[in-house]
């Protein structure tokens, strides 16, 4: 599984240490992490936990990503900007019991880490211990083993209902303002990280012609 690791403004400074102890759990469970930033405070690239969601739902839609790792000073906010985007399904995980319940019960494709509140002396080790209970266990395989078939049922009916209520990524593009999208893609790095990989050449078309 390749994880994209996506952080915004004000949590940047913690971009390095986020990236280390993600990398680091996820690579020891066969995954690999790539780092869309922000990378620092000083990046000229700003990202606000909107083009967060963004940047998901490109990075998902597109193959160029299997999960993402994202958040802000809550979590919440960038929580509610994913799951505003086609082809994201979010949670908000603030301990290791959300993280295993939210990829057994509702087994997304995105989590959203409260990266201010709370934080303080031991932060590193509550990521750390969030991050591998992450990945213990393939997705989806329910909590508690009773309610397996009830909750599998439950996450193809959600993912029906958001084929539905959201229009494909294409359509999203076109109808956003130019200039958001173009700082959410402005990054020097973004070009050589997301076009190699990306399976959708509409998609890729549309982000180059900008």
């Amino acid at each position: 599984m390749k994880i994209a690791l996506i952080m915004e403004n004000s949590q940047a400074p913690k971009n390095a240490l986020v990236y280390r102890e993600l990398s680091d759990v996820a690579g020891k469970a066969g995954h690999s992490v790539v780092n869309f930033g922000m990378y620092s405070a000083e990046d000229e690239r700003v990202l606000t936990y909107v083009m967060n969601g963004l940047l998901a739902s490109l990075v998902l839609n597109t193959g160029v990503a299997d999960f993402v790792v994202t958040g802000c000073g809550t979590g919440e906010g960038a929580c509610l900007a994913c799951n505003a985007f086609p082809g994201v399904t979010c949670g908000h995980v603030a301990t290791p019991v959300d993280a295993y319940l939210f990829t057994q019960v509702n087994a997304g494709n995105a989590i959203s880490l409260p990266y201010a509140q709370n934080y303080g002396w031991g932060g590193e080790l509550n990521l750390r211990y969030i991050f591998e209970k992450l990945f213990v266990t393939p997705f989806g395989g329910g909590y508690p083993p009773e309610r397996r078939e009830a909750e599998q049922s439950n996450k193809i009916i959600l993912d029906n209902v958001k084929k539905v209520t959201h229009r494909p990524l294409i359509e999203v593009l076109k109808g956003l303002d130019r200039d958001f999208v173009k700082k959410t893609i402005s990054a020097p790095e973004f070009a050589g990280l997301f076009y190699p990989y990306c399976k959708d050449d509409e998609v890729a078309a549309f982000l180059k012609a900008l």
